[in-house]
């Protein structure tokens, strides 16, 4: 069913399935991945670390960002998923990082790629298949392409992957974007602040850090002429 607080009157009622994201990367249409570390990470990653070290943090959608060698370098232990084989492994060749893979039990089809350094996990799954058990709970999310490359109708069912991951101290960083959904059907989708507290309200106090004017050509040749990213910060509201 969809989400009834889908705006009717948009473009934004596009189904991907898994296919259609693991052709994406067959075909090497891969615009969303970045070549190097994602500036609002770098700015906000204090926010997300909190003094703390040697952290857990996942990466949904992780594909093969750089962010995650980045602070695997940096001590902390990297769990990621993805839906597409071909990016994760490519994330090691790229980097040189020696790995092995493993199949998942419980989850027909899933493998995991773990680096033998062993502080690097990517998950090959539907990410609705990632769950607690399955990874644990994390210390710090980075979440710059998963929101919003979810199918609109499965935002809650998206959001409820995502909280339980959470333990009481964890740190999400998030990033959504916001354009006219009229003018452009996604992905990435647009997700506008109300939408953020709806998802994760209940459970999390959310603080905006920053908006970004972040309309290129590319942006433009969709028919938009805004284009905004917004990075929030969001973190487990206490039982007291």
């Amino acid at each position: 069913m969809p989400n009834p607080s889908e705006l009717t009157e948009t473009k934004q009622n596009r189904v991907l399935t898994e296919e259609d994201w693991k052709k994406k990367w067959e075909t090497r249409n891969i615009g969303f991945h970045e070549k190097n570390i994602h500036p609002l990470l770098a700015e906000f990653l204090n926010e997300m670390l909190n003094s703390r070290t040697q952290l857990n943090i996942f990466f949904p959608f992780c594909g093969k960002a750089v962010d995650m060698k980045w602070l695997a370098d940096m001590g902390h232990n990297i769990v990621g998923a993805d839906i597409s084989e071909l990016g994760l492994k490519e994330f090691f060749e790229e980097h040189n990082v020696a790995y092995v893979e493993e199949p998942v039990t419980g989850i027909p089809g899933a493998k995991v790629f773990k680096s033998t350094s062993g502080n690097i996990s990517l998950y090959c799954c539907n990410i609705f298949h990632v769950s607690d058990s399955l990874i644990g709970t994390v210390d710090g999310i980075w979440d710059r392409g998963a929101l919003v490359a979810v199918n609109p109708r499965d935002r809650e069912r998206y959001a409820n992957v995502i909280l339980p991951l959470m333990n009481m101290d964890a740190r999400y960083l998030l990033v959504t974007v916001e354009y006219d959904p009229k003018l452009h059907g996604g992905p990435p989708f647009c997700v506008p602040e109300s939408e953020v507290e709806t998802l994760f309200g209940s459970l999390c106090n959310s603080k905006h850090l920053k908006k970004l004017n972040a309309l290129t050509d590319k942006q433009r040749q969709w028919g938009l002429d805004f284009y905004c990213e917004n990075i929030y910060l969001l973190t487990r509201k206490s039982h007291s």
